[in-house]
């Protein structure tokens, strides 16, 4: 059996969820579920990130103890993706005693194996990054790429890990995997990083206690991304289960933003590599979403933009499809309430929400409510054939609004079928049996496909067809192969699914 497992980032609890979260976890959602409906067996994690100066330090200004705010924010994003529907099945937390467990074991054979060496490191730091920057890194001096803000000079004694020690190696998984960060632009920018050769790295700190603490050295704690990282690891039974760390780490996708791309393309892997793990997970990168052409944070007019808002406008498989849809995995993307609501009309209002409208009236009118079978000769038979394929090579290379893009040619050329033939002008009999026979199949297959990112509406739909089971039990190709509605089954009439939009 194929295994897909697919992870978020895990996120840091330092303030709430935002849609830029919720983006890159309905990503992998999306992705998992197209998975499971192939039959694969599919392990989906996500979770929070509660170590580090930058949580420390908002916990003191709140006036709490990191593990409050922790355990405050890690539940709210728990909310947040229960709100959206996340199909995950687990939530790692890395104030977890599993996880500290998988920590002290990797970084412990990294050591062993002599990859980490203790030294004096003096540098600037950016607390937002909870990164160290060399000086031709910064902008204007001494600004954080990334957040515009000053960073910080520390000076401390660390320990290290040899990253320079990898740099043949991580050139030869590179060579080796032309396929091992997608889209083609994030892998040319690692291999950019790659070329400009590896530098050691600071991976403890003595300055703060809010962290894992360093095994052979219980004065240190480690930094962290030496932290954070080993999370997906942990999930799948690291140094604890060997036996389903084997099962599932080599079927491991990581899903992020590109400004995590250096420590999870470069540093993750070195790190593997020192525990001595051979196996590589494959990365999918996404860009940012913008507003007014600035990437979206916890600071600024994000505030404004929270899932649960946007979820009380659009409902749950509105939000989740106008924003899988609307927005390319991949390069950045801007994000507007506009752009979510003209999305949301398009495709659910007026093309799919209408097509399951207009097939059950016209059934109910014309058929006595019976759905009749489709012809295997149908010209809609080729159209969807072509559709699925399209559909599935989307979903293959990690291209979810391509995937939908595709799977609502279906929708759209169905609406265009019906207009075509205007069987609501017929009189009931063999003629219109056919053109309804062949519009509820289109429609069963399309509401398949449509799982990925509607599920709950799907699983409605598929109800209102007469079909037993549910979508989730269907299984690919063969659920979308033409002529699976058998017909003679009673198609139920009922309120809109999705109610067309106006700007308030």
């Amino acid at each position: 059996m194929a295994r897909f497992y697919g992870t978020t980032p895990i996120f840091y609890v330092n303030d709430a969820p935002h849609v830029g979260h919720a983006y890159t976890a309905l990503n992998v959602d999306a992705v998992t579920r197209w998975h499971r409906l192939l039959g694969d067996e599919v392990f989906f994690l996500t979770g929070t990130d509660e170590h580090g100066l930058k949580i420390q330090r908002s916990a003191e200004e709140a006036g709490r103890t990191p593990i409050e705010q922790a355990n405050e924010n890690s539940a709210r994003f728990q909310e947040a993706f229960q709100q959206l529907n996340l199909a995950n099945d687990d939530f790692i937390r890395t104030t977890e005693p599993r996880h500290h467990e998988a920590v002290q074991t990797l970084l412990q054979r990294a050591y062993d194996n002599g990859f980490i060496y203790e030294s004096t490191y003096e540098g600037m730091y950016c607390v937002g990054c909870e990164a160290y920057y060399n000086e031709d890194e910064l902008v204007d001096g001494d600004h954080c790429p990334i957040h515009h803000r000053p960073v910080e000079q520390l000076s401390e004694d660390n320990y290290f890990f040899k990253l320079s020690a990898f740099q043949e190696p991580l050139e030869q998984w590179f060579e080796a995997t032309p396929d091992n960060i997608t889209p083609s632009q994030y892998r040319n920018e690692a291999e950019g990083l790659l070329r400009l050769g590896l530098d050691d790295v600071s991976m403890t700190r003595t300055s703060i206690d809010w962290g894992i603490p360093v095994p052979w050295d219980d004065k240190h704690v480690f930094y962290v991304w030496y932290d954070a990282l080993i999370n997906y690891a942990t999930a799948v039974g690291y140094g604890a289960d060997p036996e389903r760390f084997d099962t599932w780490w080599p079927a491991t996708h990581h899903f992020m933003a590109k400004d995590i791309l250096r420590f999870h393309t470069i540093y993750w892997p070195a790190m593997l590599m020192a525990a001595g793990v051979d196996i590589m997970p494959k990365f999918h990168i996404h860009g940012y979403l913008l507003l007014g052409g600035e990437k979206m944070s916890k600071s600024g007019n994000v505030t404004q933009v929270s899932p649960g808002e946007m979820i009380a406008d659009f409902g749950v498989d509105g939000f989740r499809h106008a924003l899988l849809r609307g927005h390319p995995f991949g390069p950045d993307s801007e994000f507007s309430y506009e752009g979510m609501l003209s999305q949301y009309n398009t495709d659910l209002a007026n093309n799919y929400g209408n097509l399951v409208s207009r097939v059950a009236t016209v059934v109910g009118k014309k058929c006595g409510g019976v759905g009749p079978a489709p012809r295997a000769d149908s010209s809609l038979a080729p159209i969807v054939a072509e559709a699925y394929a399209d559909t599935a090579a989307a979903w293959e290379r990690v291209a979810p609004s391509v995937a939908l893009e595709s799977t609502w040619r279906i929708v759209r050329d169905t609406n265009e079928y019906l207009q075509e033939h205007e069987p609501w002008k017929m009189e009931p009999g063999p003629e219109v049996d056919a053109v309804m026979g062949d519009a509820l199949e289109a429609l069963r297959i399309a509401t398949i496909l449509a799982w990925p990112s509607i599920p709950d509406s799907s699983e409605a739909v598929w109800k209102r067809l007469g079909m037993t089971g549910t979508v989730e039990e269907q299984r690919l190709p063969e659920a979308a192969t033409w002529g699976g509605y058998p017909g003679g089954l009673s198609v139920e009439m009922g309120d809109p699914l999705f109610p067309r939009l106006k700007l308030s």
